[in-house]
C-alpha cells in the first residue's frame, strides 16, 4: 500500500512539471514580442502572472479554443451587463448558464469561480490564452485599473467584430480564386491520366513520334505515376515544409517573412493598412477610457503580429520614458516610415490640443475605409493573375493535347 501510494505520488508530481513545462512554453509564445521587448518590466510581469494562472487553470480547458462569433458575444454581453450595474461574477455565471457551447460554458464557470475567489478577471481569463489572447487581457487588466471595464468590453467586441468581417471579406475574396484551381488541377488530372494515355497508344502502334511538347506532357504525367519518385517528392515536400514552419519561428525567419509582407506591393498596403488601424483603434480605446500612454503602447507593441511594427512601438515605448513626445518618439524609432507622415500631424495636433484619444479614433476610423479599399485592390489584382496562371497551365496542357489530335489522321493513314 505504501509503495503503490508512492509511486501514485511521483506519477503525479511528474505530470505536474510536464504540464508547468508546457505552460511555460505557452506563456512565452502569448508574448512573442518579449524577443525585442525584454527591458519592458510591464511585459514581464504580465509573463510571470500569466504563467503562474495558467498553472492553476483546468488542464483539460487550457488548449480549448472557440469561435470568433462565440467571443464576440461573450464580450458584448458582458459590457451589456456591466454597464446595467451587474457584479461581474454575477454576470459572468448568467453567461455560462446561456452558453451552448460545453467547452466555452466550462471556461466561463471556471474564470467565474476563480474571480469568485478573488483573482483579478485578467488573471483569471490568462489561464486559456487559446480563447482570450494577450490583447484581450492586455486591454481587460487595463479597464481594471482604469474603473471602466463595462466601455472597455463595448469597444473591444466593437474591434473584435472588424477583425472578424475583415477575415469575412478576405475568405470571400478568395473563394473564387481557390474553386478555380481546383477545377484547373481536376481537368489537368482527366486530361493526363485518360485522355493522354489513348493517344499514346494510337501513335505507338503506328510507330509515330508524339510532337515535342507532348512529349514532355507524357514524361511528366510519367513521373506523377511512378511511385518512387512520387515518394521522394513527397518526402521532401514534407521535410521543406517542415524545416520553414520552424524557421518562420525564429528571429530571422520572422524578420524575412514580415519584411515581405509589409514590402511586396499592393500586399505590403493591405497588411500595413491593417496594422495600423489596430494600433489607432486600441490606442483610441485605451486613452478614451482613462488608460496611460505607456500602457496602451505596450499592449500595441503586444498586439501587432508584425516584427517591424512591434520594433517601432518597442523604440517609442523607450523614448517616451526618456522624455519625448509621442510623435517625436515614433519619428526616432526605428521603422517609422511604417507610420504615415499624415498621420504623425495628426497625432502631434492631438497631443498640442489634449485630444489624442479623440484623434486615434479618427484615424483608425479613416483606415478602416483605406483597409476595406487595400483589400478590394489586392482581391482585385488576385482574381485576374489566378485567371491568368491557370489559364497558360490548362491552355498548354491543352496544346499538348490537341497537337496529337491534329496529327491523328495522318498517322492512321500511314
Amino acid at each position: 500500500m505504501a509503495v503503490s501510494a508512492a509511486k501514485t505520488t511521483e506519477e503525479l508530481d511528474t505530470a505536474s512539471q510536464n504540464e508547468q513545462q508546457e505552460t511555460g512554453r505557452d506563456s512565452s509564445s502569448v508574448l512573442k514580442s518579449g524577443e525585442f521587448g525584454s527591458n519592458s518590466q510591464t511585459q514581464r510581469e504580465n509573463l510571470r502572472a500569466w504563467s503562474h494562472t495558467a498553472d492553476s487553470a483546468n488542464p483539460r480547458l487550457y488548449r480549448a479554443k472557440v469561435k470568433q462569433v462565440e467571443l464576440i458575444l461573450f464580450t458584448t454581453q458582458l459590457s451589456v451587463m456591466l454597464d446595467s450595474g451587474v457584479v461581474l461574477s454575477d454576470a459572468l455565471d448568467a453567461i455560462a448558464e446561456q452558453a451552448e457551447n460545453g467547452k466555452f460554458k466550462m471556461v466561463i464557470e471556471d474564470v467565474a469561480e476563480t474571480v469568485k475567489g478573488g483573482e483579478n478577471f485578467s488573471k483569471a481569463l490568462a489561464g486559456y490564452p487559446r480563447i482570450f489572447n494577450s490583447m484581450f487581457i492586455s486591454m481587460v487588466k487595463a479597464s481594471e485599473a482604469s474603473g471602466r471595464m463595462a466601455d472597455m468590453l463595448d469597444v473591444l467586441s466593437g474591434y473584435l467584430s472588424f477583425e472578424s468581417e475583415t477575415r469575412k471579406q478576405i475568405k470571400g475574396a478568395l473563394t473564387y480564386p481557390f474553386i478555380m484551381a481546383l477545377m484547373a488541377v481536376a481537368a489537368t488530372g482527366t486530361l493526363m491520366f485518360f485522355v493522354l494515355p489513348r493517344f499514346m497508344k494510337i501513335y505507338e502502334a503506328k510507330g509515330a513520334a508524339l510532337p515535342k511538347i507532348t512529349q514532355v506532357l507524357v514524361a511528366f504525367s510519367g513521373m506523377l505515376a511512378n511511385f518512387k519518385i512520387m515518394t521522394v517528392v513527397v518526402t521532401t515536400l514534407i521535410l521543406a515544409s517542415t524545416g520553414l514552419y520552424y524557421w518562420a519561428g525564429t528571429l530571422t525567419g520572422r524578420r524575412v517573412i514580415d519584411f515581405i509582407k509589409i514590402r511586396t506591393p499592393v500586399l505590403g498596403a493591405m497588411f500595413t493598412d491593417m496594422v495600423v488601424t489596430r494600433s489607432m483603434r486600441i490606442m483610441a480605446t485605451m486613452l478614451n477610457t482613462g488608460v496611460k500612454l505607456l500602457e496602451a503602447i505596450e499592449v500595441i507593441q503586444g498586439s501587432c503580429e508584425n516584427y517591424y511594427f512591434q520594433q517601432l512601438w518597442a523604440g517609442t515605448d523607450e523614448k517616451i520614458c526618456d522624455g519625448y513626445q509621442l510623435t517625436e518618439s515614433i519619428l526616432l524609432s526605428p521603422g517609422s516610415d511604417l507610420i504615415a507622415p499624415g498621420i504623425i500631424q495628426m497625432l502631434r495636433a492631438g497631443e498640442k490640443s489634449g485630444k489624442l484619444g479623440e484623434v486615434c479614433d479618427k484615424i483608425s476610423a479613416f483606415y478602416e475605409k483605406k483597409l476595406e479599399s487595400s483589400i478590394k485592390n489586392v482581391m482585385a489584382l488576385i482574381e485576374p493573375l489566378m485567371i491568368t496562371i491557370l489559364g497558360s497551365i490548362i491552355g498548354t496542357i491543352a496544346i499538348a493535347l490537341l497537337l496529337p489530335v491534329f496529327r491523328i489522321s495522318s498517322v492512321i493513314a500511314h
